[in-house]
């Protein structure tokens, strides 16, 4: 699926976020890479065989102490 030299990492390894996106709705709060991981503002993601990867930010980061 990815074009890109050196080739970006593929849905099924571990950096796969790392792939660059080719569309990005913020408005909806997803972004497609161009591995076909469908990733989530809330961290969570998609990959294109249609597991979920549950989100996994940390629930307490970005909330005032």
């Amino acid at each position: 699926m990815c074009a890109h030299n050196p080739p970006c990492p593929t849905a099924t390894a571990p950096d796969r976020e790392a792939a660059r996106p080719v569309a990005h709705r913020p408005e909806q709060g997803w972004s497609l890479l161009c591995n076909g991981v469908l990733v989530f503002e809330d961290t969570g993601a998609l990959l294109p065989d249609g597991w979920l990867i549950p989100p996994h930010r940390d629930a307490l980061a970005g909330r005032p102490s």
